[in-house]
C-alpha cells in the first residue's frame, strides 16, 4: 500500500477534533495530569461519568515520573497499596507499611487504566481562566494551547462547560488561584488561599486525603493542590496520599452528581 501523506493529515485531525469537539460539554473536568488527576479520571468514567483531562506539559504523570530526585522509584504505604493493585502496578514490600514501586510504570500503568475506562486527556492545553455564573458556582474552563501562553501570544481561547471541575494542578493550585485573583474575596472552605508547609511526610500524606474535597462551589481539589489550599505539609516521593485523594475526589464528585 502507497501512504499519502494528505490522508494521515486528514486522519489525525478529523479524529482528533471530533473528540475534542464532544468533551466541551462534560460531567467533570480535571485539571492537571498528576497521580491524583489520574486516579480520579479512571473512577469517575468506569463510574459513567463523562469526563476529561486536560495537562499543559506534553507529558502526562505530573511528578511522578522523576520518582525520588531522579531516581525512578516510589514509596508508597499500606494503606494505598489496594490502589497500586486495582491498576496492576508491580510493588514489593520493603518493610513492614512501605513498598516500593518503579515510577515509570506506575505512571504507565494510571495513564493506560484511565484511559481504558473511558477518560480523555488532551495534553498540551493550558487553563488560563474558569466561567463562574451569577450563582457563584464555577461552571466550566477557558482554554488555550500551553504554547501560546508560554509564547505570550495574544491568541484568544476556548470555553469548556463542565458540571465539576477538579484543581489537581499541583503545588501550584492554578484553578484556584485564579479564582482568587478574579472573585475578590474569595474563600476556599472559609478562608484563603494558605500555601504547602514544609516536608512532613506522615502528616501531610493523612492531611491531603482529609483536605481533598469541594473548596468552592463547584471546585474540587486533589493532591498536592488540596495541600497547598489547606496549608497542609508537602510529603515527598511517597504516593500514597496522592492515589487517596483522588480515589476520595471520585467518589466525591459522584456524591455530588448522583445525590
Amino acid at each position: 500500500m502507497q501512504l499519502d501523506e494528505v490522508i494521515i493529515t486528514r486522519a489525525i485531525v478529523e479524529e482528533y477534533f471530533k473528540v475534542f469537539l464532544e468533551y466541551t460539554d462534560v460531567d467533570v473536568a480535571l485539571v492537571g495530569g498528576g497521580p491524583a488527576n489520574l486516579v480520579a479520571a479512571r473512577y469517575l468514567a468506569e463510574s459513567g461519568i463523562k469526563t476529561v483531562l486536560f495537562e499543559k506539559k506534553l507529558s502526562i504523570g505530573g511528578g511522578m515520573w522523576g520518582g525520588g530526585m531522579m531516581f525512578p522509584r516510589i514509596v508508597v504505604q499500606e494503606e494505598a497499596r489496594c490502589i497500586l493493585e486495582d491498576f496492576g502496578i508491580c510493588h514489593k514490600k520493603y518493610q513492614d507499611g512501605y513498598y516500593v514501586a518503579n515510577s515509570i510504570e506506575a505512571v504507565g500503568k494510571l495513564i493506560s487504566g484511565a484511559i481504558d475506562a473511558g477518560a480523555q486527556i488532551f495534553n498540551l492545553v493550558d487553563v488560563e481562566d474558569v466561567m463562574i455564573r451569577e450563582d457563584d458556582r464555577v461552571c466550566g474552563l477557558v482554554i488555550n494551547w500551553a504554547p501560546v501562553s508560554m509564547g505570550r501570544l495574544h491568541v484568544d481561547p476556548l470555553a469548556i462547560r463542565a458540571k465539576l471541575v477538579v484543581d489537581g494542578t499541583g503545588h501550584d493550585c492554578i484553578v484556584c488561584s485564579t479564582v482568587q485573583r478574579k472573585v475578590p474575596g474569595s474563600k476556599f472552605k472559609g478562608k484563603p488561599l494558605v500555601g504547602e508547609k514544609p516536608m512532613w511526610a506522615d502528616v501531610g500524606e493523612r492531611m491531603v486525603v482529609d483536605a481533598t474535597g469541594e473548596v468552592y462551589p463547584g471546585l474540587l481539589v486533589a493532591g498536592m493542590a488540596a495541600t497547598a489550599v489547606s496549608g497542609s505539609p508537602r510529603m515527598g516521593p511517597v504516593f500514597g496520599g496522592m492515589m487517596l485523594s483522588g480515589k476520595k475526589v471520585a467518589s466525591i464528585a459522584l456524591d455530588i452528581l448522583r445525590p
